[in-house]
C-alpha cells in the first residue's frame, strides 16, 4: 500500500550497483505467492531481490553461493529473510535455516515477525503448535532455543545472535546473516566449513554500510568482490549513493531525487517528510550514512595493536608470581565470560594469563570464589562501564566487597574501575605491549581478542572498543582490567608471606 500522496516521489526500482551471475531459471515468483498467501505483500524490487536469490543454474545448484542486499534502514531488507525462510521451509525442503543477527534482540525482532506469517499462512492450535494447511509447525520459545520446526519432516528455521563461536557446531543448508556490517571475519572462518557438507547451501548478508572504515571487513571484502566483477556465485545488490563519508562535498543531501535512488521504499513504508525530519535532526555523516547508504571510507592496516610485536612476548613457560589480580569480563552479547589474571614474575616481568572462559556467566562467581579460597588474591577487578558490571552485586553477595575504605584496601577486594581509569588502563596495556614489559602464555581466544581489538575514542583518550571490534574482545578486556588493578593496588595492601602460585586449576 502506497502510503505517500499522488505526486511524489517513489523509491528506484533498480540499485546502483548490481552483481548478477549467470542462471537458468528462478524459484523467486514461487516464493514471491508464498509470501503473499502469509499476507507478506513484497515491493517491486524485494521481488526481483528473491528472483535473483533464487536463481538455479543449469546443474540445479543456487546460482548465488552468496547474496548481499545492502540498503538503507527501515526499508524492508527483514522481509527478503522472511520471505526466503517461508521458500525454504515449505518449497524448498531444506532441512536447517540459521537466522543470525548481530544482536538478541533483532533475531528475536526475526522469530516474532516469521511466526505472525506462520500464523497467517495457517492457524495456531495453541502457544507452542501452528497447523499450516495440514502441516503442524512447533514454535520453541526458549530463551537461546527459538526455533520453528515442521514436525512431519524435522525441518527447522533457527534464531541465534552471533558470537565468536556461533558459526561453529551447526550445518546449515541457507545461513542469513542480518546486520551483516558487524560480521567479523572470525565469524565467517566459523561459519564456512560447516556449509561445505550440505548439497545445495547458500549464506544470504542483509545490512546497511558498515559504521565505520576500520569494521566491516567482511562486508567491505564482498563489495570488492562485485565491484572487480568475475565471481560467477556472487549475487550482490548496493543502493547506496556513490563517493565514501569523508568526501560528502559532492553529494547534496538535499536531493529528493537522491532520497528516492538510496531508499526503495520511499513511499511506500518511507514518505518523504519522515527523510526530511531525519535531514533536519541527524548529522551530514549519519544522514548519509543511515539513510543514504554511504559507505565509509576504508581504512587499511590492522586493530589497535601490533599483533607481531604482542606475538613476542609469547612465552608458553611463563609463570605466575605469589601475588595475583583476577579480573572478569562479559562479552558484548553476553554470549560468554572471561576470567584472567594479573600478576609479576620472579624477573620483573608481567604475566598475563587466561584463567577461564565458558559460555554465559552464571558460573563467574562460582569460579571466582574458588580463585578466592585458594590464592587470597590482591584483588578482583572488572570494568564499571561494561557488560560485567551486572556481576557486581552477585559478587558483593558472595564477600567479594568493593573497599570499605578506599585508603585501606585489604586482600581480595572488588576493584571497579572508572571510564578514565580504564582509558588509563587501555594505553598502559599498549605501551606495556610497546616496552616488552610481560609475558603470555600464546593463549589462542587472547591472541584473536589482540588482532580484532579496536579502539573508541573517549573525550582526548581511547578505550577497547566493543562494538566496533573485528572478535570478541573480553579475554583482551579482562587482561587489561587486572593489569590495573593489580599495579593500582599491590603497594597498597599488607601482604602475607608469599607462596608460590603453582596452578590455577
Amino acid at each position: 500500500m502506497l502510503i505517500s500522496p499522488p505526486g511524489s516521489l517513489h523509491g528506484a526500482r533498480r540499485p546502483r550497483l548490481e552483481v548478477a551471475p549467470p542462471y537458468s531459471y528462478s524459484l523467486g515468483q514461487e516464493a514471491i505467492e508464498l509470501a503473499r498467501r502469509a499476507g507478506l505483500v513484497l515491493d517491486f524490487w524485494q521481488q526481483q531481490a528473491l528472483d535473483l536469490m533464487l536463481a538455479v543454474r543449469e546443474d540445479g545448484r543456487w546460482a548465488c553461493f552468496e547474496y548481499a542486499e545492502i540498503v538503507a534502514r527501515q526499508n524492508g531488507k527483514g522481509s527478503l529473510l522472511e520471505a526466503r525462510a517461508l521458500a525454504g521451509l515449505f518449497l524448498l525442503g531444506e532441512r536447517l535455516i540459521m537466522w543470525s543477527a548481530h544482536e538478541y534482540k533483532t533475531a528475536m525482532e526475526g522469530f516474532r515477525r516469521f511466526r505472525d506469517l506462520l500464523k497467517n499462512l495457517g492457524e495456531s492450535v495453541n502457544d507452542n503448535l501452528i497447523d499450516v494447511g495440514g502441516v503442524l509447525v512447533k514454535v520453541s520459545n526458549t530463551n537461546g532455543e527459538e526455533s520453528f520446526e515442521r514436525l512431519d519432516t524435522g525441518q527447522r528455521v533457527k534464531f541465534i545472535a552471533r558470537s565468536k563461536g556461533s558459526g561453529r557446531g551447526f550445518s546449515g543448508d541457507v545461513n542469513f546473516i542480518d546486520e551483516a556490517f558487524a560480521y567479523t571475519p572470525d565469524q565467517h572462518a566459523a561459519l564456512m566449513p560447516t556449509m561445505s557438507a550440505r548439497p545445495n547451501p547458500q549464506i544470504i548478508y542483509t545490512s546497511s554500510p558498515p559504521l565505520t572504515g576500520d569494521t566491516g571487513e567482511t562486508l567491505y571484502a564482498l563489495r570488492e568482490r562485485a565491484e572487480a566483477g568475475g565471481d560467477d556465485s556472487l549475487g550482490f545488490r548496493d543502493w547506496g549513493a556513490a563517493g565514501d563519508l569523508d568526501h560528502l562535498d559532492g553529494l547534496n543531501l538535499d536531493d529528493r531525487e537522491l532520497w528516492a535512488a538510496t531508499n526503495p521504499a520511499l513511499g511506500v513504508r518511507i514518505t518523504e517528510e519522515t527523510i526530511a525530519r531525519e535531514r533536519r535532526s541527524m548529522t551530514a555523516l549519519d544522514f548519509a550514512r543511515e539513510r543514504l547508504g554511504v559507505w565509509p571510507h576504508k581504512i587499511a592496516g590492522g586493530g589497535a595493536i601490533d599483533v607481531k610485536q604482542f606475538a613476542k612476548l609469547t612465552d608458553p613457560d611463563s609463570q605466575a608470581g605469589a601475588d595475583v589480580v583476577f579480573a572478569v569480563e562479559v562479552a558484548y552479547d553476553r554470549s560468554s565470560s572471561t576470567i584472567a589474571a594479573w600478576s609479576v614474575r620472579a624477573d620483573e616481568l608481567g604475566h598475563a594469563e587466561i584463567i577461564d572462559q565458558r559460555p554465559g556467566t552464571d558460573w563467574v562467581v562460582k569460579r571466582l570464589v574458588e580463585l578466592r579460597d585458594r590464592w587470597n588474591p590482591v584483588a578482583f577487578g572488572l570494568d564499571g562501564k561494561g557488560p560485567a558490571l551486572s556481576l557486581a552485586f552477585d559478587l558483593e553477595a558472595a564477600g567479594i566487597k568493593r573497599s570499605e575504605d578506599p585508603e585501606k584496601p585489604v586482600r581480595g577486594d572488588l576493584v571497579v574501575l572508572s571510564l578514565p581509569e580504564m582509558a588509563a588502563a587501555c594505553g598502559q596495556l599498549l605501551d606495556a605491549i610497546t616496552q616488552e614489559s610481560f609475558r603470555h602464555l600464546d593463549d589462542p581466544d587472547l591472541n584473536a581478542a589482540v588482532a580484532g581489538a579496536k579502539t573508541r575514542p573517549v573525550g582526548d583518550v581511547e578505550v577497547w572498543g566493543r562494538r566496533n571490534a573485528a572478535a570478541e574482545i573480553s579475554p583482551l578486556t579482562a587482561v587489561t582490567v587486572a593489569r590495573r588493578v593489580y599495579v593500582t593496588r599491590i603497594d597498597a595492601i599488607n601482604k602475607p608471606q608469599r607462596k608460590p602460585l603453582a596452578a590455577w586449576a
